[in-house]
């Protein structure tokens, strides 16, 4: 009984610690990378693009005034 008991609370310290390893490793690579949606960096680049676009336009308008 006694071993029983021990193995068993070996077993759940086990668990416990392979489960704070699991987190901590969650929270390193969350904090590396970022919660970066799909949904976010799609936004992202459509901002870029269009400041490309709007860049592009303004060129455009200068050098049809400069004709």
């Amino acid at each position: 009984m006694k071993g029983e008991r021990a193995r068993r609370l070996q077993l759940i310290g086990s668990l416990l610690v392979a489960a704070a390893i699991v987190a901590i490793a969650i929270v390193a690579v969350t904090a590396k990378l970022g919660p970066t949606s799909a949904a976010e960096l799609e936004s992202r680049d459509e901002r870029r693009d269009q400041g490309i676009d709007a860049r592009e336009e303004r060129e455009e308008r200068r050098e049809e005034r400069s004709e």
